[in-house]
């Protein structure tokens, strides 16, 4: 059974994000995450410079890819919609989000290694298992980017045989 989901606004910490994502290594870049509501997130993430994807994105002037916005806004609403929103934790099965496309996006701004970027993230159920994620990135107060993707919830189980692992 699954703990009760707790008061709004409840925060949740590098750890306890990394306790409900299998995500690790060099692609997790999750800091933090505050749940305003069910579906409404405030969460950071921040690469550090000796991030192996940061290294060769571009030698001599590193940048954050656009494409880890796009992943760590990603595992971050997946996160919230498992801690806060009762819908999804009420799905049988062991469920994770899944990024199933990329709607829209516009970056802005670069980003640099070793920055904070505070997303705002709202999420829209739009299926059974499909969930719209909506988010605005901003670096010390000015936006960088603009996210729009889809997100599916698939059975971890099935997910791993599906990729050549056993069930």
């Amino acid at each position: 059974m699954k703990p009760a989901i707790p008061e709004f606004p409840f925060t949740l910490d590098r750890q306890a994000i990394e306790q409900l994502l299998p995500h690790r290594g060099p692609i997790f870049a999750c800091q933090q995450l505050i749940a305003r509501g069910p579906r409404t997130y405030t969460a950071t993430a921040n690469w550090p410079l000796d991030n192996a994807l940061i290294q060769g994105h571009f030698p001599g002037y590193p940048l954050v890819p656009g494409v880890m916005l796009i992943e760590s806004v990603t595992q971050l609403a997946g996160a919230g919609l498992l801690s806060a929103d009762a819908y999804v934790r009420s799905m049988p099965g062991n469920r994770i989000g899944v990024l199933a496309s990329v709607r829209r996006c516009a970056f802005k701004r670069p980003v640099l290694p070793e920055q904070d970027v505070t997303f705002e993230i709202t999420c829209r159920q739009i299926g059974a298992d499909a969930v719209q994620v909506s988010a605005q990135a901003l670096v010390d107060g000015v936006e960088v980017a603009q996210l729009e993707t889809l997100m599916v919830y698939a059975d971890r189980t099935q997910l791993g045989v599906a990729m050549g692992g056993s069930a």
